[in-house]
């Protein structure tokens, strides 16, 4: 956590004197056995918080700023594609049109739960920034994933995978051996 926070930029515009110059996630990786069965679950938690999209007039962002306004509106703008794309069940879904989602993906498609906040700002000035959230968070809303399927892997196919191991272990051997043969 300390080196996320070390690493998140912040910088002051004229909206914010510390505005989050970039999003902040954190990873759990989660990998069980289960005692009874020996299915290996496994599972990923992602903690996401998301630096707020601005109106580059009202935050008055110049230079650095406004570089970094840029990237933030583009991917939060990516984010939205992609939902918009999950709620429409479109058969293709832009995930890689940015590294936020291509690194949120498996949050937000196929066996995943998600869960979303959103913070608003009761500033009447803010009031247009207030209703594009809300209507980014209705469009998220709308969006079913799906039930979700547990990530599991039975005894045989563990088994089936330590074979295959075994196998490649073997014929790299041969190989090996071959190679030997052939050069004397």
């Amino acid at each position: 956590m300390s080196i996320g926070l070390m690493n998140r930029a912040v910088g002051a515009t004229a909206l914010n004197e510390r505005s989050s110059r970039s999003h902040s996630i954190l990873t759990v990786h989660v990998l069980g056995t289960d005692l009874e069965t020996d299915a290996v679950l496994h599972g990923s938690l992602h903690l996401v918080d998301l630096a707020g999209s601005e109106r580059v007039d009202r935050s008055e962002a110049k230079g650095d700023r406004l570089r970094e306004a840029q990237h933030i509106n583009k991917s939060l703008s990516a984010l939205g594609d992609v939902i918009f794309a999950l709620a429409q069940k479109s058969p293709h879904v832009p995930y890689r049109n940015s590294k936020l989602t291509q690194v949120l993906q498996s949050s937000l498609g196929g066996q995943a739960k998600t869960l979303m906040f959103v913070q608003l700002n009761p500033d009447v000035d803010s009031h247009s920034e207030t209703i594009s959230t809300l209507k980014f968070a209705e469009r998220v809303s709308g969006v079913e994933l799906g039930a979700a399927r547990s990530n599991k892997e039975g005894r045989g196919v563990r088994e089936l995978m330590e074979q295959l191991a075994s196998l490649k272990d073997a014929i790299a051997k041969k190989d090996e051996e071959i190679g030997r043969l052939r050069r004397t």
